[in-house]
């Protein structure tokens, strides 16, 4: 196969559209920024001069200050859009609010939106990258990217791990993008959930259904737990609260069913003791906060490979102590 160099596209708009080679460069170009923030000026000049917008239609407190200062780190300027106090509050639509944005000459355009296809739409009318933050329930393609990554800095190469992921697998856009991106990199997705919350597409996909963790665990690598997406349901899904956590809550007890070193992953925010008990979150097999951490230099890198193409500043420069 051709070695990729750069993110041959404009936009990052979903996993499922990315080949084997571009999540590679993405997740190798991360670890190369990861050391950045660990610096005591955690700042690179990659990105000056670059301007990034994060426009949220959604609440959110991981993904946007993930995005703020992965584009700070880059020396970008950034701004952020609450809806809530902008113009939308007046009528005006998505549409006219980044025709609006991009006639200030902003170079990117980081989304976050309830309907699906949002970044898509955005993609078509901008000339500036668009970053798909997570629409609606289809796809939250760096959540999965920071995953994949975070998986691999543990255990070394993704290709034939076991990974079950395990809930609201219908309206959750972290497991649409993860079995897209799991499955690419050569992994084995089982999915665990109520079976109201197994959407039938998946039956098309390189994926086994469970719909008890106590049948997919046994030679899991890695649990991934899904928060239960009552914002989107329509309709009661399961009996109960009670009902759920009586089943699928990864408890201990579960856990042990796993592998010894299965790591522990949440995508957040946590219920605790719905999805997952306190003492597996907070237990030496969870990797949840480092998800948090890597999430800012994958989305560095994800940010540079987009924006630093149409720029001058060459890659090495990120080597320079500042």
């Amino acid at each position: 196969m051709k070695k990729i160099t750069g993110l041959k596209r404009k936009d990052l708009l979903g996993i499922e559209e990315l080949g084997k080679e571009e999540i590679s460069l993405i997740l190798d170009t991360a670890k190369s920024f990861k050391e950045v923030s660990v610096r005591p000026i955690k700042k690179v000049p990659a990105l000056r001069g670059k301007t990034v917008v994060n426009l949220f239609y959604e609440p959110s407190t991981r993904t946007r200050i993930s995005f703020e200062l992965a584009a700070k780190r880059l020396s970008a300027d950034v701004i952020n859009i609450s809806t809530s106090a902008s113009s939308v509050v007046k009528g005006e639509s998505l549409v006219d609010t980044a025709k609006n944005i991009q006639a200030m000459a902003v170079d990117a355009v980081v989304i976050r939106h309830s309907a699906e296809g949002s970044a898509h739409l955005l993609s078509k009318e901008l000339k500036a990258s668009v970053v798909n933050a997570g629409d609606g329930s289809h796809e939250h393609p760096t959540q999965a990217l920071l995953d994949m990554f975070t998986i691999r800095e543990h255990k070394k190469n993704i290709e034939g791990l076991n990974v079950v992921i395990i809930g609201d697998i219908l309206h959750s856009r972290v497991a649409r993008s993860n079995i897209w991106g799991l499955t690419k990199m050569g992994a084995k997705v089982k999915l665990v959930g109520p079976p109201t919350l197994i959407p039938p597409f998946v039956k098309s996909l390189k994926v086994e259904v469970f719909y008890r963790p106590e049948d997919a665990l046994s030679d899991a690598d890695v649990a991934m737990c899904l928060r239960i997406q009552r914002e989107r349901q329509t309709s009661n899904f399961f009996p109960s609260i009670h009902e759920y956590v009586k089943v699928f809550n990864l408890t201990m007890e579960r856990l042990k069913l796993a592998r010894k070193d299965c790591l522990v992953m949440h995508p957040g925010p946590i219920n605790r003791g719905i999805e997952i008990s306190s003492e597996v979150a907070d237990g030496t097999q969870s990797v949840i906060l480092e998800q948090v951490t890597n999430g800012i230099a994958t989305r560095m890198a994800v940010l540079y490979l987009l924006l630093a193409q149409k720029s001058k500043v060459e890659w090495g420069t990120r080597r320079r102590r500042v």
